[in-house]
């Protein structure tokens, strides 16, 4: 076993310490195809918490976007996200061109794409940004062009619930609480459904998972 397989094992266990992580399979069953995960997006604890919620052999065919300027700006978190996670990097902002505005020449979702035609599985939050908000907010359209880019890959929506109280925006020090993922059913791309449809039924299909107010 490697270093980084010994720590991901350990990470696995330590999530399940602190959260639980407990994975609720109500819409289908893990299953070794590949799949876009996408779920609502309060911590940065979200992907690890989705990570351990998978069985162990499905782990390292699945990849979570990480932000670049934050999962780098270290060398540990930077070996963490990529021998332990294999994480996609992804980019904030776009990377500022000679004229000083936005280069166009880069697609955000050229990452994504990348690791989708290696065949692996990814987890995404088509929110685009963590939200201490009890509602996903819009999705951005960057689930319905994968979608359409990748009509083999299932589309699986999750609810995250209670990982804002474990690690809230702007804390560090994770807080023992019970954690769990709901996993719904599969999602496609219906022929001739414009954009905003789609992401607002994706967007419909993350919120029904929530678990009801007791």
């Amino acid at each position: 076993m490697t270093l980084a397989d010994a720590a991901g094992t350990l990470l696995a266990l330590i999530a399940r310490l602190i959260t639980g992580a407990q994975g609720h399979w109500k819409g289908c069953p893990p299953m070794a195809e590949q799949r876009i995960y996408f779920a609502n997006h309060q911590s940065h604890l979200d992907w690890v918490l989705i990570w351990a919620a998978l069985p162990h052999d499905l782990r390292s065919s699945t990849r979570p976007i990480a932000a670049r300027d934050y999962w780098t700006s270290s060398r540990f978190k930077q070996w963490l996200t990529t021998e332990v996670f294999h994480a996609v990097y992804v980019s904030r902002t776009r990377p500022q061109g000679a004229s000083g505005s936005g280069s166009d020449d880069q697609d955000p979702l050229e990452p994504l794409a990348d690791a989708l035609k290696n065949g692996d599985s990814l987890v995404i939050f088509p929110e685009g940004t963590r939200s201490n908000k009890s509602e996903p907010q819009p999705f951005k359209s960057g689930l319905y062009h994968l979608a359409e880019q990748f009509p083999g890959a299932r589309l699986i929506p999750a609810w995250i619930d209670n990982v804002q109280r474990v690690m809230p925006k702007g804390e560090v020090v994770p807080v023992p609480i019970l954690c769990t993922v709901t996993f719904g059913a599969p999602l496609a791309l219906e022929p001739g459904e414009d954009k905003r449809a789609f992401l607002e039924r994706a967007r419909a299909a993350v919120l029904a998972l929530r678990p009801a107010a007791t």
